[in-house]
């Protein structure tokens, strides 16, 4: 496999319409890096320019040390999976998956030990002699995965390609895609907006907004550090608890609440002082026992944990128990937050040392 640069890579439309800016990323040999962002971001924008379907407006493309952003799509040695599976309907798997190696007129028994030894890889030996309207969504996925393997390219490329199945589905094809990325240690570039794949499936993920990289890092540098709000509120699930609120004297304060701040949180927080901050906490760091007051909406049992919706006061509020809870409409939860993130009310970035 191979090691990609994405160097300020740029795409503005013949509309003017700038899709990506100013795009950055070093993708190491045998890395597998998902870009999540909503729809519209520029992820899928930004895999086409890799891909070479879509032009590079600014900026160079890199792949093993050589450039090539203006170089055609079937010189680029990328292969692409994509969401409706692109297959070919009067094909049987065995000649979808053996047709891009046909076109190269590649040796028969190549070709045939090719096709069979990704066949092997994604359990698909017993679906050869099937067409694609035969197969289930989760079998024609893995097909069009195998069509990507035989070509053994530099670079697999992914589009959304769980988007058209089911929760079942989406959950078993994940584990195949995280055990082709170990048996091939394939370098993959992923684009999905559903942050479950991403920090399941992701060395490294790229959080995009608008056509901007909001942060890039590890699963856990995002949802533990996240650079901005975007990335606070994009990342989790459910998503973090925001609440403005006054530092004063050491504290962080509200109308419904007023919590001591830490040493620690007294130092970054220093030049904020008799300013308004945004503080975030996760469901999970909503802990029973403290001076906050929830006032209960609903009580979803989840087997292991308890999701509980509220308000405290204005605000709206997740809590995320570890216990077993049986709260009701109206009830009363005091509850303390075990662990804070403070945001730039102007910028949006956190606030760190």
């Amino acid at each position: 496999m191979s090691d990609l640069k994405l160097q300020h890579l740029e795409k503005i439309y013949d509309n003017k319409v700038q899709a990506v800016y100013d795009f950055n990323l070093n993708v190491k040999d045998g890395e597998l890096i998902v870009l999540v962002g909503p729809s519209g971001c520029g992820k899928s924008t930004t895999l086409r320019m890799v891909a070479g379907l879509e032009d590079i407006t600014a900026g160079n493309l890199i792949i093993d040390g050589n450039d090539v952003t203006q170089m055609p799509p079937k010189d680029r040695d990328i292969a692409m999976v994509f969401q409706n599976y692109a297959l070919y309907g009067h094909m049987t798997v065995y000649e979808n998956m053996a047709f891009s190696l046909m076109l190269r007129k590649e040796n028969k028994n190549e070709i045939h030990q090719k096709v069979m030894a990704a066949a092997e890889i994604l359990d698909l030996t017993t679906q050869l002699n099937k067409k694609p309207a035969q197969l289930s969504g989760g079998q024609r996925q893995r097909v069009a995965m195998g069509r990507a393997i035989v070509r053994t390219p530099k670079v697999f490329l992914f589009d959304e390609p769980l988007s058209n199945l089911d929760a079942k589905l989406r959950s078993s094809t994940r584990r195949e895609i995280l055990l082709l990325h170990k048996r091939l240690n394939a370098t993959i570039l992923y684009v999905t907006h559903d942050q479950t794949e991403a920090l399941t499936l992701a060395d490294r993920i790229v959080c995009m907004s608008m056509g901007h990289v909001q942060q890039i890092g590890t699963p856990l540098e995002l949802y533990d550090t996240p650079a901005n709000l975007f990335v606070a509120g994009f990342i989790g699930l459910p998503p973090m608890n925001l609440f403005d609120v006054e530092i004063k004297n050491g504290q962080a304060v509200c109308a419904e609440f007023t919590l001591d701040l830490t040493s620690a949180e007294k130092e970054i927080l220093t030049e904020y002082e008799g300013k308004t901050v945004t503080l975030g906490v996760r469901p999970e760091n909503v802990v029973p026992g403290g001076t906050i007051n929830v006032d209960v909406i609903s009580n979803e049992n989840l087997g292991q944990n308890t999701l509980v919706n509220g308000t405290v006061g204005k605000h709206k509020i997740t809590c995320k128990f570890r216990d077993w809870c049986n709260y009701k409409y109206g009830d009363t939860v005091q509850v303390s937050f075990n662990k804070k993130h403070f945001f730039d009310k102007e910028t949006t970035n956190a606030i760190r040392a």
